[in-house]
């Protein structure tokens, strides 16, 4: 037997926050997607998905200061399975925007090239575009909507 429409919204009312829109974890969800969504389209041009470009910018990043830089180090910083990891530098490896080199022992250094480079030279300001066009001021360095998102993942470290 189904539930009536009464059940399913008395459920709604006694259980939930009342709404999809109150719940701030739907809505990030929604402008994740979102998000992932329009960088994926941004990128498709220099042939790069939003994971291998937010992998990529990871690598480099971590990377500027020339010390070597392991794939679980990527993972770590970027809070994403590290097999995803693997799985992405491997694409990347394979359009020669990075280098992975056997260290002592099983891990991984992984350097970005230079045609990886200027990848994310041109990549850069698709994903920024992206970003200030859905988030605003509030989405930029000392906007409200930034300096909250870091304070609550601060706190979860």
């Amino acid at each position: 037997m189904q539930p009536s429409p009464e059940d399913i919204a008395e459920m709604f009312k006694t259980v939930s926050l009342g709404a999809p829109e109150n719940a701030v974890g739907f809505v990030m969800w929604r402008m994740t997607h979102r998000f992932q969504r329009e960088v994926d389209q941004a990128m498709r041009q220099l042939d790069l998905t939003h994971l291998q470009f937010t992998v990529l910018a990871m690598a480099a990043w971590i990377n500027r200061g020339g010390n070597p830089v392991v794939q679980a180090e990527i993972a770590r910083f970027g809070d994403i399975h590290p097999m995803q990891v693997s799985l992405v530098l491997k694409a990347l490896e394979r359009k020669g925007m990075i280098r992975r080199a056997r260290r002592r022992g099983a891990a991984k250094v992984v350097s970005v090239t230079r045609p990886g480079l200027e990848v994310l030279r041109a990549a850069m300001p698709l994903a920024i575009a992206v970003q200030r066009r859905l988030f605003g001021k509030e989405g930029r360095p000392g906007g409200v909507l930034l300096e909250t998102l870091l304070r609550v993942d601060r706190r979860q470290k």
